[in-house]
């Protein structure tokens, strides 16, 4: 059982601060818990995908799951899903380059994360809730944060009952909960490999 969100992500070179313009690609998955079949596996279940890169050539990526978690509620950790962040740098739709994230407990139960396709010789890890820094110079998080995604879904819900627009701007139902989310930023000519375009998505699979 796998599930995949993707965005296709362009950056625009020569300017003074390096943007992104992010037009929406091919999904294949629940996006906030919006299946019945993601909601009964919150770990698998990938919200969303963020990624940009800062003034000083550092390419940021963020993968966000298990969803809905109420305010100051834990991470959501589960070694049998492996989470995947897969980089197209020739607009071929195949990854070329790919990104493994893993949970796993120590003997004492705590949690740690480990992440192997960074720039450097070796996986970086260590424990959940800390910043960890590759061989190579590339920094992890992994851990509860608020959900930055903003939705009116009681709005949504409404104009799908009355067919009538009924969204309010002022009101965001993911304010307050948690997601658990996957921090990665490294160098961008680690990543990109003297690619000007990138299209990157982000998977989850269950093993078994």
């Amino acid at each position: 059982m796998s599930r995949t969100m993707k965005r296709t992500i362009k950056p625009l070179l020569g300017v003074a601060l390096l943007a992104f313009a992010l037009t929406p690609g091919a999904a294949n998955g629940a996006d906030h818990a919006d299946s019945p079949l993601a909601g009964a596996d919150p770990a698998a279940d990938i919200s969303d995908l963020y990624a940009w890169h800062t003034e000083d050539d550092r390419l940021v990526m963020i993968v966000n799951f298990a969803g809905l978690g109420g305010a100051g509620s834990p991470g959501t950790y589960d070694a049998d899903v492996l989470y995947g962040v897969r980089i197209d740098r020739d607009g071929d739709g195949i990854s070329d380059h790919d990104i493994w994230v893993r949970f796993g407990q120590n003997g004492a139960g705590a949690w740690g994360v480990q992440v192997a396709g960074l720039p450097g010789e070796e996986p970086v890890e260590g424990p959940v809730n800390e910043t960890l820094t590759s061989d190579g110079g590339a920094l992890v998080f992994a851990g509860p944060r608020e959900d930055p995604f903003f939705f009116d879904l009681d709005g949504f819900l409404a104009t799908l009952d009355t067919g009538t627009l009924s969204f309010d701007a002022s009101n965001d139902t993911f304010a307050g909960t948690n997601v658990t989310s996957i921090v990665i930023e490294a160098d961008i000519a680690g990543i990109a490999d003297g690619a000007t375009n990138l299209s990157i998505w982000a998977t989850a699979a269950r093993k078994g």
